[in-house]
């Protein structure tokens, strides 16, 4: 059974799209046809996997405001089972481009569950703000995966993430279900973290990822090689704590 899933929180910096770009990478590695979806006018996860942003024909703009078909702006990527729809800076004109138009918060859902019978997992990056993109992400989604640091402010934004997921439930798309919550550039070290994650067990104890992502070099350079952590340094750290977390989503869908 394909599921979609959204890589979302409000908060910039927290490892959200090195998270759906390696968990995309190790889901194809572990043998999964995977779509990675562009949500962001960064295009970070774009050029996360080796796409040049100026270079693209069509991409996740074209496909919101109608002027093609997901299918016919998706790209096949370099990598194992993964497949690209693209996004460029030209995203920031969709929610101007939409805003007057019916069933705005749908458009991504409409492109994108035809595409459900193509993949087993459909993972969409978010833009770090709680916009239209990100409705339209939410409304798409089977799930949410929340990427966060062990900070208290990120346990605050949490909670406000929390609320706008019931907001989504309500309005738009009562199967959303928050997948689980993972825990990014992890010192299990220090005391702050040890604070933080005893503060999330005694809410979201079922929520938690497992395998939390440690803070690693190789990790963080691997954007600047146009490719995910599992390709760059495939016996690194980073590499085996998103492969522990593809597995984990493998047994939570």
């Amino acid at each position: 059974m394909s599921a979609i899933i959204a890589f979302a929180n409000q908060k910039g910096g927290v490892g959200k799209t090195t998270s759906a770009v390696n968990t995309a990478a190790a889901l194809g590695k572990a043998g999964k046809r995977v779509l990675l979806v562009d949500m962001d006018p960064q295009g970070n996860a774009t050029s996360g996997v080796g796409f040049d942003k100026k270079q693209l024909k069509n991409s996740t703009y074209e496909v919101l405001i109608g002027e093609c078909k997901a299918e016919d702006a998706i790209v096949e990527t370099r990598f194992k089972n993964l497949w690209l729809l693209p996004s460029n800076m030209s995203l920031v004109g969709a929610e101007v481009d939409l805003l007057d138009e019916k069933e705005r918060e749908y458009r991504a859902k409409a492109a994108l569950l035809p595409l459900k019978e193509k993949f087993d997992y459909i993972l969409i990056d978010c833009p770090p703000a709680l916009s239209l993109l990100t409705i339209n992400a939410l409304s798409a989604s089977d799930g949410i995966i929340i990427p966060m640091q062990c900070e208290f402010f990120a346990l605050e934004g949490l909670s406000q993430l929390a609320g706008t997921v019931k907001r989504v439930k309500q309005l738009y798309n009562p199967a959303l279900q928050i997948t689980g919550i993972l825990l990014t550039m992890y010192n299990g070290r220090l005391i702050l973290t040890t604070q933080v994650v005893r503060e999330l067990k005694k809410y979201y104890a079922d929520k938690l990822f497992k395998q939390p992502i440690s803070r690693s070099v190789k990790l963080s350079e691997a954007p600047g090689f146009g490719e995910p952590v599992c390709y760059h340094d495939p016996y690194g750290k980073g590499s085996l704590e998103y492969a522990a977390v593809a597995k984990e989503l493998m047994l939570r869908i």
